[in-house]
């Protein structure tokens, strides 16, 4: 008896989808959205809006993957960060975690920092930047959080960094076009 209801229950669900094949829902409108019947069509379109693993627009080229290096903020932040080793780098997370950092050897100082991607847009507001300084006399240390100067100087290095790779991105890309 249990095994019908959970069968009934299931192909009542896989029923339920039936309906929806073919068409999505646009989150702004709540109306149905028709798809492309055709795949290959479809996956052709989606890659000249730029969407998927490679972009079809640079073909002669070679093939390129376009992940995070796809996303300016992203690659500022790494650029920026070059001097740095990092702990922990997480392009799907949207988070670089360095690893302790001191420019002296002999310095009982060091930082660490943690960005946070909040969008993808190349604006201030998206990124959040913790900073951490560790002091250590005698082998007992101490770790306070940087005050915001510090990290507002971060944040205007990397969106400074991000306007110079966009430029040169722009500039790449119009070289492209003229060759095309």
């Amino acid at each position: 008896m249990i095994r019908f209801i959970f069968i009934s229950i299931f192909f009542a669900g896989f029923l339920a989808g039936c309906g929806k094949f073919g068409a999505d829902v646009d989150p702004v409108t709540g109306k149905k959205v028709r798809k492309e019947p055709n795949l290959s069509k479809r996956a052709e379109d989606f890659a000249n809006e730029g969407g998927g693993i490679f972009n079809s627009n640079r073909i002669g080229t070679g093939t390129t993957y376009e992940f995070a290096t796809a996303n300016v903020m992203w690659r500022a932040t790494l650029n920026s960060l070059d001097f740095i080793p990092l702990q922990s780098v997480n392009y799907s997370g949207g988070v670089v975690i360095t690893d302790w950092y001191s420019n002296d050897i002999n310095s009982n100082e060091s930082i660490k920092l943690e960005i946070r991607f909040l969008s993808n847009e190349t604006s201030p507001s998206s990124l959040k930047i913790i900073s951490y300084k560790k002091i250590c006399k005698n082998l007992n240390c101490k770790t306070v959080k940087l005050d915001k100067n510090f990290n507002k100087k971060l944040k205007d290095t990397i969106l400074e960094q991000a306007r110079k790779l966009k430029i040169e991105d722009e500039s790449k890309k119009n070289k492209r076009k003229k060759k095309s």
